[in-house]
């Protein structure tokens, strides 16, 4: 067998093209795991702001059995809406 400077040069360019591929490949699977953890991410704040806002309404509803009006139950009101719209989407 014998080798000469094409066979190199093509052996390189086969080399490259693995490499690269490889290397692009493992930008993309990191990029998908970057983007599952967002997700969960986002998830968790989700429920968190779900739960913050049940706490607001609680204490605006206590703020109303106790006297306050007006803005109080303004707040309610459209934190109820805001709740019913988005638990219709």
């Amino acid at each position: 067998m014998y080798v000469d400077a094409s066979a190199i040069v093509t052996a390189g360019a086969v080399l490259a093209a693995v490499i690269a591929f490889l290397s692009n490949y493992n930008k993309a699977h990191k990029w998908i795991l970057k983007q599952e953890q967002q997700d969960s991410d986002i998830a968790a704040i989700k429920e968190e702001q779900t739960l913050m806002t049940y706490g607001l309404l609680a204490c605006l509803k206590g703020l109303k059995e106790q006297g306050c009006n007006g803005p109080v139950t303004d707040a309610i009101n459209r934190i109820e809406k805001h709740m019913n719209r988005k638990a219709h989407e």
